[in-house]
């Protein structure tokens, strides 16, 4: 199989010999979790694949038969609130969540507990808000893996034409006047800017874009719509966080980051800077040819991300107990 060139795949279905499990959190919370194992004896090692905002794993499954493909076991759990992993917020379709800091917590023992049980090499990859949950986690030293891929990363939302702190400050009002659970935008994607069609920022694949709507239909549980007025609130304090210089200095895992230029769901300069500083990271910018789902993107876009994603494991998370 050509790694550019990867076979046929029904995005619709759940693969033949992956389960579907429940883990749960240290408080109790059910965490609805996707676990596709290799079946010989030897694998390549082991992929700790989080979503980002609103996704649930089944959007990804052409993405894990990648990496499965290449001999990784895969493993993906829906966020706290998100998916099949219940809600956190009154309302069914308002992705809300009252600190981020409870997905640290959430993805610091999965980890713990996923680690022990798989092989190494170890490899957590973050998509977008997932991507920021990872970055919070390995900046204060709540995981060390081998390896780690985020791909168009959340380290700050985008701003929507205002800056930061006024951005911010429109969140704490909202908050401070009781809308904290209510629903922050409306159709899009984008806080702030509702009438941005919501594909356009995801990506230019309209097959791959249509496979979410088959889920929410199949299964509609899965389905959930803008984030709350808190959610956006803490996004931007969490990324604050993300901004310490001595912690993203300090950060001693590999790290590859696949972004895009045109991406306006988050802010490419957040990304740089950090990339910048963490001693052992590079990133591969896509131009107007990719938007923010850079894994679901139209054929030659995604294959190149799995391909330089590839290349960058084999190069830092080598096979263990291999011969060459």
């Amino acid at each position: 199989m050509s790694r550019s060139n990867p076979p046929s795949f029904d995005r619709r279905s759940v693969p033949e010999g992956a389960k579907e499990l429940i883990w749960h959190a240290p408080d109790g919370w059910e965490i609805r979790q996707f676990e596709w194992l290799q079946t010989g004896a030897d694998s390549r090692g082991s992929v700790l694949f989080m979503t980002g905002r609103a996704d649930f794993y089944e959007k990804y499954l052409e993405t894990f038969n990648d990496f499965h493909a290449e001999g990784w076991n895969v493993t993906s759990p829906d966020w706290r609130g998100q998916g099949g992993s219940g809600r956190c917020g009154p309302h069914e379709h308002v992705g809300h969540i009252e600190d981020f800091s409870i997905w640290v917590d959430d993805l610091t023992a999965f980890y713990r507990q996923w680690k022990k049980d798989h092989p190494a090499p170890h490899i957590v990859i973050g998509h977008s808000m997932g991507g920021h949950i990872v970055a919070r986690a390995l900046t204060e030293q709540r995981i060390h893996p081998d390896a780690v891929i985020l791909s168009a990363p959340m380290l700050a939302p985008a701003g929507g034409g205002m800056p930061e702190w006024a951005a911010h400050l429109v969140a704490k009002l909202f908050c401070a006047f009781g809308r904290a659970k209510r629903r922050a935008w409306k159709v899009s994607e984008k806080p702030l800017e509702p009438e941005v069609l919501r594909q356009g920022l995801l990506t230019h694949d309209a097959a791959r874009y249509s496979d979410e709507f088959f889920w929410f239909k199949e299964r509609p549980f899965v389905r959930l719509g803008p984030g709350s007025w808190r959610w956006v609130e803490r996004a931007y304090s969490s990324a604050r966080r993300l901004r310490d210089r001595q912690r993203l200095e300090a950060v001693d895992a590999p790290v590859f980051v696949l972004a895009t230029a045109i991406d306006e769901l988050v802010d490419n300069a957040t990304i740089e800077r950090a990339v910048h500083l963490m001693p052992h990271a590079e990133i591969k910018i896509f131009g107007p040819e990719c938007a923010h789902e850079i894994y679901r993107e139209v054929d030659h876009v995604r294959n190149a991300a799995l391909q330089a994603s590839f290349e960058f494991l084999d190069r830092v998370a080598p096979p263990l107990n291999r011969n060459t």
